[in-house]
């Protein structure tokens, strides 16, 4: 049994991690607009029209406009760029989360350990998917010979990667939904509403990858 006085620590230490890890986050994924036209910004925001969140698409990738310009590849890599960053301070957060002592044992620990693991494992699937579309558009007459079964075969990895991905962040979240006592439902909270936000960024990533595994070209 959790003391009164016991929960009160966590929870003080629970906000102040939450602060600081989204101070972290605001300053990482909304940057201001460098040389941004209005042709640019059109293609991001048309192009969010695809996704299932595309306020949460347009407000994540806006910034980044000037570089993306009209190219779906490079639209894709960058969505799955900041999905990728998004994981990994998740990952940090749950690292650091599963360390405290207020979570030696119990339910809501063995919870944040599960969710660490499947966390870093669509951390890892991301980085594979990044890797492959930077390999297929370093350019060069390698590139340039691709063809249409290969950039099929590449594209398949990606989108792959990126639903497994999704998968493990759904995995994680599961973990949580038999949770109900006082401090597990504190950590519930915090810990599904900053996953569910890795899980926008990665669905949102996995939709721009379908429209250009869709449309692209090798």
């Amino acid at each position: 049994m959790v003391s009164q006085s016991h929960t009160t620590t966590f929870l003080l230490f629970l906000s102040t991690f939450l602060f600081i890890f989204q101070s972290i986050s605001a300053v990482k994924f909304n940057p201001r607009p460098n040389t941004t036209t209005t042709n640019d910004l059109d293609f991001i925001r048309t192009s969010c029209n695809a996704t299932l969140y595309p306020d949460v698409c347009f407000t994540s990738l806006s910034g980044y406009a000037s570089a993306v310009q009209d190219s779906p590849a490079r639209l894709a890599k960058l969505a799955i760029g900041v999905s990728l960053s998004q994981a990994k301070s998740t990952a940090a957060f749950l690292s650091k989360l599963s360390h405290s002592a207020a979570l030696t044992a119990g339910t809501a620990s063995a919870a944040i350990r599960d969710c660490l693991s499947n966390v870093e494992d669509a951390v890892d699937e991301m980085r594979g998917s990044l890797r492959q579309l930077r390999d297929m558009n370093g350019g060069g007459v390698a590139a340039g010979r691709r063809s249409v079964e290969t950039f099929r075969f590449q594209m398949s990895n990606v989108q792959t990667w990126m639903s497994a991905a999704l998968t493990d962040e759904d995995t994680c979240t599961d973990g949580f939904e038999d949770m109900e006592e006082v401090l597990g439902g504190v950590i519930k909270t915090s810990v599904c509403d900053r996953v569910e936000g890795v899980k926008r960024l990665t669905s949102n990533a996995l939709a721009l990858v379908n429209t250009y595994a869709n449309n692209g070209t090798p």
